[in-house]
């Protein structure tokens, strides 16, 4: 299978050309400074990516042809190409198919947060998550109501979690208590 050549690893600018793709295919041609916007409304102001950011990852959509950029007056326009979508489409797929975004890469990204215990960064991030979606469900009531609501969602996915954690065998060498996180 040929490998699309393309950004690797988790940084802002995989992350950003991946979106710009979903954002085109949904919404058609997106503008650099009107994007960065889009990004800093779906994080609810937590990032606003810079031009620094945001134009490289559009230009290397263009440069693997995922994208096409046009100028319309002095702004730089950029609208997904069919390869683009089938690219998309292939990654989409991927996700779905295999349930995770990817490689486990916590052990690395625990040393890079400079934790000594990949187990507490993993349950940290874990934590991180759980927080996430509660501030979702405290500012969404549309989130909590109804079947298939976030909140019928995530209680399903935590009873899942807890009858496969029920499941694992016990270990000798596990700790009687969980271990203190750090000051």
């Amino acid at each position: 299978m040929r490998r699309v050549p393309g950004p690797i690893g988790p940084r802002p600018g995989r992350i950003l050309g991946l979106y710009a793709l979903a954002v085109m295919n949904r919404d058609g041609p997106i503008y650099g400074y009107s994007f960065a916007d889009l990004v800093a409304g779906r994080t609810d102001g937590a990032w606003r990516p810079g031009a620094g950011a945001v134009y490289p990852a559009l230009q290397a959509l263009v440069d693997r042809g995922f994208a096409r950029q046009t100028m319309t007056g002095r702004r730089r326009e950029y609208r997904i190409t069919s390869e683009g979508r089938a690219f998309l489409a292939r990654v989409r797929r991927g996700w779905a198919a295999s349930g995770r975004s990817g490689p486990d890469m916590s052990r690395l990204w625990a040393e890079v947060a400079g934790e000594s215990d990949p187990n507490l960064h993993l349950a940290g991030h874990l934590r991180r998550h759980l927080e996430g979606i509660t501030a979702v469900l405290e500012k969404d009531p549309a989130a909590r109501a109804g079947r298939g609501s976030l909140l019928e969602l995530v209680r399903s996915e935590l009873a899942a979690a807890q009858a496969r954690l029920d499941a694992l065998p016990d270990s000798d060498a596990a700790p009687s208590r969980p271990p203190r996180r750090r000051p």
